[in-house]
C-alpha cells in the first residue's frame, strides 16, 4: 500500500517544514502504515507561531459578529464533510465508524456554541458608581494561543478549544498526536474554506520537541492540553514558570456504582457500553464498577457473557461494536496490565488476549487486537484499580453500601467522570452532593456535559483553574478589562490624596 505524507499547515497553506523528521501512520486494524507523518523542529514552530502574531491584530480587531458569520461557514463545511472526517478517524484511530461519527457530532456542538460568541463577549456596564463615573467591563483576546491534543479524539477534543479561541479573536496553533493526524489537516481546509484568514489556525505536527517549543514560546500565550496526568502536571508546571494560562486535562478512573435497587438491564447495557466502546480508549470510559451489596452476584455474569460476545472487528464495518487498539505498543501496555491484576490475585473473568481475530476482517490478521476483559473482586491497593489503563479492561470492585462506595472514589487520586445507577431519589441526590469528582452522572454511564457547560475534573484530573468549552472556556481565551470613566465637566474635585471612595 502506497503511503501518504501528512505534513504541517502554516499560514494558510501546507508546509514541508525543515526539521526532515517523520514518523509512521498505521492503521490499527490492518497494522498497515499508511502515512508518514512530520514531526517538527523548535524552527517549525517558530514559524507557526510568527504567522500566528502576524495574523493576530487583524482578527482580534475583527467585529465579533463577523467572526461568528466565518464559524457559521465552517459549521455548514463540517456538517457536509463528517462522514468524511469520521472515516479518516477510523482509519488512523480504530474506533468504529459510528464512534467517530458520534465523536465528530459532539465537536460541531462546540462551533455551534462558538457560533454565539457576540452575545457571550458581552461586558456588564454599571452607571454612576460614582459622581460622574461610569465603570464597564470587556473581554479581550490573549493573542497566540496553542492545543495540544491526544490520540483518542483527534477531531473533538481540538474542537474544544480552536472554535472559542479563535471565535474570541485569538489566533490558533494546533499540535495534534501523530498517531492519527489527518483530521487536524481536514480541519484546517474545511476553516480555509470558510473564509478564516490565514495565519489564524496553524497546524504543527509532531511530538515532544514540538510541545516543549510551544510551552516556551514567549509569544503563546496560553496552553490548552488533553492527555496524561503526568505530562499534564509537567505542561502546566512548565507553563506557569513561563507566565502562560494552562488548562491542562489529565488522566481518569471513572467510577460507576450500581445499587440494589437500579435498573439492571440498563446498567448492565451502560457498562458494557462505556467500559468496551472505542475500546475503553476514552477519558470518559468507565473502568471501574462498584457493585453494592449482592449486585455483584448478578451482574459480573451478565457482563461476562455480553464480554464474550463484543463483536470486535474493523471499524468500517457496521455491525462493529469495539475495534482494534490504537496502537501495538499500547496492546502491550494493556496486556501488561492484565498481567498484572492476575498477579495481584484478582480474579480474571473474560481474558481479552484470548481474542480470536478471525472474525475482524479481510485482511486484518495483523492489526492491533484485542477482546474486552473483566476482572472481578478487585481491591484497591491493586495496580488495576490505581492506574488509568486506557484500554478495554472493566473492573469490579465490591462494597457493602453506598457510604463505602462514595469513600472509595474520593479516596482515588483522579475526579475526571463517575457514574450512579439506582431508582432512589435521596441515594441520588446524596451521592451528587458528596462524591468529589468534575463530572457526574445519575443513570447515565457517561456524563460529557454539552457544548455550553464545559468540561473537566478535580483533584489530578485537571491542571488549571478552568475546565475546558462552555462560558469557562470564553474565560480562559479571553482576558477582563475594567473601564471607569469620568469627563472633566462632571465634577471638579481637585487635588484628591485618600483613597478614592464612592461618593
Amino acid at each position: 500500500m502506497s503511503t501518504v505524507s501528512i505534513q504541517h499547515y502554516i499560514n494558510g497553506r501546507i508546509s514541508d517544514g525543515v526539521s526532515g523528521r517523520t514518523q509512521p501512520v498505521n492503521n490499527p486494524a490492518t497494522g498497515e502504515v499508511t502515512g508518514q507523518v512530520a514531526l517538527a523542529s523548535a524552527a517549525d514552530v517558530d514559524g507557526a507561531v510568527a504567522a500566528a502574531a502576524a495574523a493576530f491584530p487583524a482578527w482580534a480587531d475583527t467585529p465579533p459578529i463577523r467572526r461568528a458569520r466565518v464559524l457559521f461557514k465552517f459549521l455548514e463545511l463540517l456538517n457536509a464533510n463528517k462522514d468524511a472526517l469520521a472515516e479518516a478517524i477510523t482509519r488512523e484511530h480504530g474506533k468504529v465508524f459510528t464512534d467517530a461519527q458520534g465523536e465528530v457530532a459532539r465537536g460541531i456542538d462546540i462551533v455551534e456554541f462558538a457560533c454565539g460568541i457576540p452575545q457571550l463577549l458581552k461586558g456588564d456596564y454599571t452607571e454612576q458608581v460614582s459622581s460622574g463615573i461610569d465603570n464597564w467591563t470587556m473581554r479581550q483576546p490573549l493573542g497566540v494561543v496553542a492545543g495540544i491534543t491526544p490520540f483518542n479524539f483527534p477531531a473533538m477534543v481540538p474542537m474544544w478549544m480552536f472554535p472559542v479561541a479563535i471565535a474570541t479573536g485569538n489566533s490558533f496553533i494546533l499540535k495534534p498526536s501523530p498517531l492519527d493526524p489527518s483530521a487536524s489537516l481536514m480541519i484546517a481546509d474545511l476553516l480555509k474554506q470558510a473564509g478564516l484568514p490565514d495565519g489564524v489556525f496553524n497546524v504543527v505536527q509532531g511530538d515532544k520537541e514540538s510541545v516543549e517549543a510551544l510551552i516556551d514560546h514567549p509569544e503563546v500565550r496560553a496552553l490548552s492540553f488533553v492527555g496524561s496526568t503526568p505530562i499534564a502536571n509537567l505542561i502546566y508546571e512548565r507553563g506557569a514558570r513561563h507566565g502562560k494560562r494552562v488548562q491542562a486535562l489529565g488522566g481518569a478512573k471513572n467510577h460507576m456504582v450500581v445499587m440494589p435497587d437500579a435498573n439492571f438491564d440498563k446498567a448492565v447495557d451502560a457498562l458494557i457500553g462505556a467500559a468496551y466502546g472505542s475500546a475503553g480508549e476514552r477519558c470518559m470510559a468507565i473502568s471501574v464498577a462498584v457493585l453494592v451489596g449482592d449486585v455483584g452476584d448478578e451482574l459480573v455474569p451478565r457482563l461476562a457473557e455480553r464480554a464474550r460476545a463484543l463483536k470486535v472487528k474493523d471499524g468500517m464495518q457496521l455491525d462493529a461494536e469495539m475495534g482494534p487498539i490504537v496502537t501495538r505498543q499500547a496492546h502491550e501496555r494493556i496486556t501488561g496490565y492484565i498481567a498484572k491484576g492476575v498477579e495481584e490475585r484478582a480474579e480474571l473473568v473474560v481474558d481479552g488476549r484470548e481474542f480470536d481475530t478471525s472474525a475482524t476482517g479481510e485482511g486484518c490478521a495483523d492489526g492491533f487486537w484485542m477482546g474486552g476483559t473483566l476482572f472481578d473482586h478487585v481491591t484497591p491497593e491493586m495496580t488495576i484499580y490505581r492506574e488509568e489503563i486506557f484500554g478495554p479492561v472493566l473492573v469490579c470492585v465490591r462494597v457493602p453500601d453506598v457510604a463505602t462506595a462514595i469513600d472509595l472514589i474520593n479516596a482515588h487520586e483522579f475526579g475526571n467522570g463517575v457514574s450512579c445507577f439506582t431508582e432512589s431519589g435521596s441515594v441520588a441526590r446524596e451521592f451528587g452532593r458528596r462524591i468529589q469528582v468534575g463530572m457526574v452522572g445519575i443513570n447515565v454511564p457517561i456524563p460529557v456535559p454539552m457544548a455550553w457547560h464545559g468540561f473537566g475534573g478535580w483533584k489530578r484530573s485537571l491542571f488549571g483553574d478552568t475546565h475546558a468549552y462552555g462560558e469557562e472556556g470564553v474565560r480562559f481565551y479571553t482576558k477582563q478589562k475594567s473601564i471607569m470613566q469620568r469627563w472633566s465637566d462632571s465634577i471638579d474635585a481637585g487635588a484628591e490624596f485618600a483613597m478614592p471612595t464612592h461618593k
